[in-house]
């Protein structure tokens, strides 16, 4: 029998849908997972809710929703000060992941390389080897997760088509400086590259920090993609709704890959995004000192069992070495371990690594109810004593 394709089959199932599942299978709490608890804010569950019986419920336009698309470029504008077309550099994508695919399917030519800083998230890879492309890849390194200039540079060339940057990164929670995002833009300038931003966590930005989109770089504005979330502004991720930002020539292939892959998304679901975009600064701004609140209360729980705690400037995710709590295990069978025997689910930071020599440091998801940290930490204490 014939098989399938040989570049999607080598990987195997998600690290995300294999904790989850472990997780199920023994009663865990889960802390692997990036599903929030109970953020939603209700007045956008409602008006979601509300354009379903208000209708229509057909296919919206391929791009997306007026009113939504409307919405965002209003959010650039507001937060970032970027002047953005919305007819013409405003997209809805299925999820920031839909918004990935649409765009690398859309730049990737046969052979052209594309720069990635691990750790990264699961799905840029296969993405990437499916389209055609050539990953590059830079690491940063724990504790500090600091850029490593001299080999970023050295990995740019001249088949380098574009960069992917995450930031706020997953799983590191590393935030990119002003300074760290000139250098970059400055190589893609001088390489006349493409960046492609992954910034779903621009929202939760912790300790005083702020999100600096690559885009408003000097000379950026037309080289790069931005990709933003619903999903991870409104603590909604089950509804997948991604936006994308580009200049006009550099969205045209990508909306060619986006008809012939999703083509659209639900209605209700723009509706109420485009809703909640308008909402008050006060939403925001609560919504970073909820998280970071959280955040703190599982670095210092997970301080007291003993775990090392790297520093998290953003996202939903607090790495930890397990180094400390004298374990002979690497991350892949501590938190297989962790899961069945302390009831605590963690994601290993290996998945995040094409190869498997950052091996002690696992993930847990802060982003959950007071409820569900207390249980955690308390299992994890009674575990490790």
């Amino acid at each position: 029998m014939k098989s399938g394709n040989g570049i999607l089959s080598s990987y195997g199932t998600t690290i995300f849908e294999v904790v989850s599942g472990l997780a199920r299978e023994h009663g865990a709490v889960n802390l692997g997972q990036g599903a929030p608890e109970g953020m939603e804010p209700a007045d956008v569950v409602a008006r979601a809710a509300q354009a379903i019986l208000d209708g229509p419920n057909q296919y919206p336009p391929l791009m997306g929703t007026p009113g939504l698309r409307r919405a965002v470029a209003a959010h650039e504008k507001r937060f970032y000060g970027l002047d953005v077309d919305w007819e013409s550099e405003v997209m809805v994508t299925s999820g920031a992941t839909g918004a990935l695919a649409d765009a690398l399917f859309g730049l990737i030519e046969e052979g052209d390389e594309i720069i990635l800083l691990e750790p990264l998230y699961d799905s840029y890879l296969p993405i990437i080897r499916r389209a055609g492309g050539v990953p590059r890849l830079v690491r940063l390194a724990p504790p500090d997760w600091t850029l490593p200039r001299d080999r970023l540079a050295a990995a740019f060339s001249p088949c380098t088509k574009a960069i992917l940057l995450n930031s706020p990164a997953n799983p590191c929670g590393k935030v990119y400086t002003e300074d760290e995002l000139d250098f970059i833009a400055r190589l893609v300038r001088d390489h006349d590259a493409y960046a492609i931003c992954d910034e779903v966590y621009e929202h939760l930005v912790f300790d005083g920090r702020k999100h600096i989109p690559l885009m408003t770089r000097p000379g950026m504005r037309d080289r790069c993609v931005r990709i933003a979330s619903a999903g991870k502004i409104f603590s909604v991720t089950g509804w997948k709704i991604g936006m994308l930002v580009a200049a006009p020539d550099l969205l045209r292939p990508i909306i060619k890959a986006h008809q012939f892959l999703t083509f659209t998304v639900p209605p209700n679901f723009q509706t109420a995004v485009a809703y909640g975009l308008e909402k008050e600064d006060g939403y925001f701004t609560t919504l970073i000192q909820d998280m970071q609140a959280r955040r703190d209360r599982l670095a210092a729980g997970l301080a007291g069992v003993g775990f090392r705690v790297l520093p998290c400037g953003g996202s939903y995710f607090l790495t930890a070495d397990i180094g400390a709590l004298g374990n002979a295990d690497d991350d892949v069978a501590f938190c297989r371990r962790m899961t069945i025997e302390a009831g605590v689910a963690a994601v290993p930071v290996s998945a995040f690594h094409t190869t498997g020599e950052v091996n002690r440091f696992v993930r847990f998801c802060f982003a959950k109810s007071d409820a569900t940290l207390t249980e955690a930490l308390a299992r994890l204490n009674k575990y490790f004593g």
